[in-house]
C-alpha cells in the first residue's frame, strides 16, 4: 500500500513503509506480523480493544453505556455488516485484532458462533482472556492467506481494515471463498491507495464473488478521525515513548499524517464491499 508524503512519518514508520514497497508478499506478511505483535505486547490494557480508524455517518446503532467510548470504532463494524443477517449463523472475522468488534457483534447480533482469527498470538491471547465469558465467541491464531478451517464452514465472513496488511490479497479472497458455504456473504471494508482500490472489484469477481453492494466511505472515515483525533493524540502522548510517537501517529491516522492527508486529497481510498459467494 502506497501512502503520500513519507517524509511526514516518524523514522521507524518511514523505514517500515519503504521496505514494504519493495518486499515480496511473504516478507510483507512477516513485517506486518512483527508490527502487530509489538503493538499487542505494548498495549496489554484491556480498555484498548479497537484498532480501526472509525466511521461516522450520523446513523449509528444504539449502544450500551459501556460501549459509548468506542462508538466511532464500533460504527465501522456496524457499517460493514449492515444488511446481513447474523443471528443463529456461523460467522468468521478474519483479522480480529484485539477483539472489540467481534465481542460487540457476538453480544448484539446473536450469531450461533463467532470465530475470530488473527496472525498475532499476543492479540489472540488477550482476546481469550478478555472475552472468556462470551460463550458464542472464540479466537484462534491463523493466517488470512491459509485459513485453518474446513471448506464451507461459515455462513458469513467479515474483514475490517485488515487486508491491507496481507502480502497476497488474491490468496486471501480465495480462502474466504473456500470457507464460505454456498451463497454465503463476505463483508469487506478497508483502505488502499486509489489506484489499487480501483482494481479490487475485478479481483473479487475473478474469485467467484458477486458484488451485492459497494460504497465509498472515505468521508465518513475522515469524520470519525476528526472526532477522535484529540483522544488518540492524548493516548499516544501518555503511552508511547517520544522517539516513536510520530510513527504511532502515522499508523493511527492522526491529522497531518500521510494517511489522513491522503484521504483528504483523494490519493487514498476507503471502500466497503458486500459480496455473495457464487
Amino acid at each position: 500500500m502506497r501512502v503520500a508524503s513519507p517524509e511526514k512519518m516518524g523514522l521507524p514508520a518511514r523505514f517500515f513503509v519503504t521496505i514494504l514497497r519493495f518486499a515480496p508478499g511473504r516478507i510483507q506478511n512477516r513485517m506486518w506480523k512483527w508490527w502487530y505483535q509489538k503493538l499487542a505486547k505494548a498495549n496489554v490494557r484491556s480498555e484498548f480493544r479497537f484498532m480501526n480508524y472509525g466511521f461516522e455517518d450520523g446513523s449509528g446503532p444504539y449502544l450500551e453505556i459501556e460501549d459509548e467510548p468506542n462508538r466511532m470504532f464500533i460504527q465501522l463494524y456496524s457499517m460493514n455488516i449492515r444488511g446481513v443477517e447474523l443471528e443463529g449463523r456461523e460467522v468468521l472475522e478474519v483479522g480480529s485484532g484485539r477483539g472489540g468488534g467481534a465481542s460487540w457483534i457476538a453480544k448484539t447480533h446473536s450469531p450461533a458462533r463467532l470465530m475470530g482469527v488473527d496472525f498475532s498470538s499476543e492479540a489472540v491471547g488477550h482476546c481469550k482472556r478478555w472475552y472468556a465469558d462470551q460463550s458464542n465467541l472464540e479466537f484462534v491464531e491463523g493466517n488470512a492467506q491459509d485459513l485453518p478451517f474446513d471448506d464451507e464452514s461459515f455462513d458469513v465472513v467479515y474483514n475490517v481494515e485488515s487486508s491491507h496488511c496481507y502480502g497476497d490479497m488474491g490468496a486471501f479472497v480465495e480462502q474466504v471463498h473456500r470457507v464460505l458455504r454456498p451463497g454465503g456473504m463476505f463483508c469487506w471494508t478497508d483502505l488502499r491507495d486509489a489506484e489499487t482500490m480501483a482494481t479490487l472489484p475485478s479481483l473479487f469477481m475473478s474469485k467467484d464473488f458477486e458484488i451485492v453492494e459497494s460504497a465509498d466511505v472515505v468521508q465518513e472515515v475522515i469524520k470519525a478521525l476528526d472526532e477522535i483525533n484529540e483522544t488518540k493524540m492524548k493516548a499516544i502522548e501518555e503511552n508511547v515513548p517520544k522517539s516513536v510517537r510520530r510513527s504511532f501517529e502515522t499508523f493511527a491516522g492522526i491529522k497531518g499524517t500521510p494517511v489522513y492527508e491522503g484521504f483528504v486529497s483523494g490519493s487514498m481510498a476507503y471502500h466497503r464491499y458486500l459480496m455473495r459467494k457464487l
